[in-house]
Formats: structure tokens, C-alpha cells, sequence
């Protein structure tokens, strides 16, 4: 046994699904909007997640908050923990308060708005001066890290471990080996959370068994494997962080360095899902005729245009303001998927893998 339980089959009009969630600091709260109008609209069960980074923080909220009170739990879990990464953060933001919501809405892409740049706040320069020339070892050799309590007040961890009510998966990737290691319900604890979001520039290492752990992003964001493998549902729904698409070629520094943070997070999950899309048409050919492969049935919920219209950096801005438009982004998102595709649910896969992936 694994220390999991397992959620309870769908009936009725319910459908199960799996969650993959991205990572992507604060951008999880887009992640947030969409679970929560997801578990409001109540005609799906989430079977199990598979998560990166802020992801795995939205995962390990989600199944605590499931546990102490369903689905209605969960949302206002969600709800409190990331109200309380806004208060601990309030004080130490490197952003300025900008109107969001209104600079987005005008159409201003990269950062770039009448005459104020998202990315280049002098607070923001001098931070990430600073994180080019001295690592996390030097400048905070004490390894403080706000996320560990933050988690601790908002997850009953040991409670996950003996009984988690979803199948968990939260990727991290092994510093020296360079594989992903995917930690499951029995396996989750703070460390293995804080493992999954360790960005090396900003913390240390995470210490597991004597191993060493970064951000799960590098190798898995998220890994759709283990949905594959333990959960009985065949539809995963991927909830989209960064952006797949940006049209135009970046030209500055800021520019180019936001783009290769993209297409890096990016890429464990497009090979992936090219490899599922391989598979998926072999067996739709009857070229494989094994009762152990399943076709998986892939949705897809993202904002790309949102989400481009935002540099690297303010995945880093935790103000309270700038994760409520996201959370509304993320529901206003969900809600249209669900009008679009929840037909699709259980019957086939609401977005063209080889289109999208090949």
C-alpha cells in the first residue's frame, strides 16, 4: 500500500479526471482559479494530480483541503494559503503595485506599458544583480525559507501520508543524477513541496535521504507518467502556466531570457506529450494490441495571451491584487473549457496533440 486513498468512483453525471499542473512561482494562481471553478462546477472528480513547483503547492493544498472538508474544503484552503503567501510576501516585494488587471486588458505584451516596464522595477535590478553574483549558500546561509511555514500552516502532511484522498505526484528533479524524482502520497512532506519549488538561484538545495533536490520544472513540468500509471481515469487535464506560444522574436536581454525561461519550463512536458501522441496513434492504428496501454485523452486549459503579456520576473511579485487577477483568469478560463469540452470528458482528447506538440 501506498498510503493512498483512493477517491471514490465517479456516478451520475460526474466524471473523473487527473490534474497536471505546471509551475511557475507565483503564476500558480492562474493554476488556483482553475481548480477552484472546476471543484465549484461539481460535476467532476479529481482521481489524482501531478505537479511542479507551485503546482505541487496547489496540489498538496488541494489534497489536504479535500481531506478536512471535500471539495468545499478545498476551495477555501486554497483561498487561505494563497492569501497568506500575499501577507508574508507584502513586505518583501520586489515590484511595484501596478494596475494589472487594466495593463493587460490595454494589450501591453512583455512588461511594456506607457513608459514602466513589469521587469524593471530598481528593486527587481538590484535583486537579480545580486542573484547573478552570489548564490543562495552565500547570501542566505542560514537556508530561511517563508514557503516552510507558509505550507506548514495550511497542509496536515502527516495526515496525507496515512490516508491522501487523491493519488499525489510532485515532481522534483535529483541535482546530481539530473533524473526526475517523483514524490508520492506517502511520500509527501514539506521537504518534498519545497523540493519540487526549489529554484536554485533564490534556495538551496533540498536535502531528501541524502539526497539532493531543485525544481522539479527542469525535468518534469509536471510529469504526466505517473497519472499514466496509477490512476484509473485515461483524461488528464494539463493546467498551462507558461506560455507555448509568443509570437515575435525577442530582441532585448530581458526578452530573451524570458523566452528561454518559457521553452525551458516547456519542454519535459512537450516531449511528453509527443511520446503520448506517438503511442496514441499506434493504438488508433492497431498497431498495439496490449491490455496494459491505454490511449490517454489530453486537455488542455492555458492562457497563453495572459500569461505573454507577463515577463519572467513577475512570477515573483506576490502582491495580493496581482494573484486575484490571475486566480479570476485562471476561473474565467475553466469556465470556458468546461463549456467547450466537458462533452469530450471520458470520449476523447478536446485538444490535437499533433498539432499542438509535433
Amino acid at each position: 500500500m501506498d498510503g493512498t486513498t483512493r477517491s471514490p468512483r465517479a456516478t451520475g453525471g460526474t466524471k473523473q479526471i487527473a490534474l497536471a499542473l505546471q509551475g511557475g512561482g507565483a503564476h500558480g494562481a492562474f493554476a488556483w482559479g482553475v481548480i477552484d471553478r472546476l471543484l465549484e462546477d461539481g460535476r467532476l472528480a479529481i482521481e489524482g494530480v501531478s505537479a511542479t513547483s507551485a503546482g505541487a503547492m496547489n496540489a498538496a493544498v488541494l489534497a489536504s483541503g479535500l481531506q478536512g472538508g471535500g471539495p468545499d474544503g478545498a476551495r477555501a484552503a486554497l483561498h487561505a494559503f494563497w492569501q497568506d503567501i500575499a501577507h508574508a510576501a507584502q513586505y518583501a516585494s520586489p515590484f511595484r503595485k501596478l494596475p494589472w488587471e487594466a495593463l493587460l486588458q490595454n494589450g501591453q505584451t512583455n512588461g511594456q506599458t506607457n513608459g514602466h516596464t513589469l521587469d524593471y522595477s530598481p528593486m527587481y535590478v538590484m535583486t537579480d544583480l545580486m542573484l547573478r553574483m552570489w548564490s543562495p549558500y552565500q547570501f542566505n546561509p542560514m537556508n530561511f525559507n517563508p514557503l516552510r511555514d507558509v505550507l506548514e500552516r495550511h497542509v496536515d502532511f502527516d495526515a496525507l501520508r496515512a490516508g491522501c484522498p487523491i493519488h499525489l505526484h510532485l515532481c522534483a528533479t535529483n541535482v546530481e543524477t539530473g533524473k526526475v524524482r517523483v514524490f508520492d502520497g506517502h511520500e509527501v512532506s514539506a521537504d518534498a513541496v519545497l523540493a519540487s519549488a526549489c529554484l536554485p538561484f533564490l534556495f538551496q538545495a533540498v536535502e531528501i535521504d541524502g539526497e539532493h533536490y531543485w525544481d522539479g520544472g527542469y525535468m518534469g513540468n509536471p510529469a504526466i507518467f505517473p497519472l499514466i500509471y496509477h490512476c484509473g481515469t485515461r483524461d488528464v487535464v494539463i493546467v498551462h502556466i507558461n506560455p507555448i506560444v509568443r509570437r515575435g522574436v525577442p530582441r532585448t536581454a530581458s526578452e530573451i531570457m524570458n523566452r528561454i525561461n518559457e521553452v525551458s519550463f516547456n519542454s519535459s512536458l512537450m516531449r511528453e506529450l509527443r511520446a503520448i501522441s506517438f503511442v496514441t496513434s499506434l493504438i488508433q492504428q492497431g498497431r498495439i494490441d496490449r491490455p496494459d496501454m491505454k490511449e490517454m485523452l489530453i486537455h488542455s486549459i492555458r492562457s497563453d495571451e495572459a500569461m505573454a503579456a507577463l515577463g519572467v520576473s513577475s512570477k515573483l511579485n506576490a502582491d495580493w491584487s496581482f494573484l486575484c487577477f490571475l486566480r479570476d483568469e485562471g476561473r474565467a478560463r475553466a469556465e470556458a473549457w468546461l463549456h467547450d469540452n466537458f462533452d469530450a470528458i471520458g470520449e476523447r482528447s478536446s485538444i490535437d496533440l499533433r498539432a499542438e506538440f509535433l
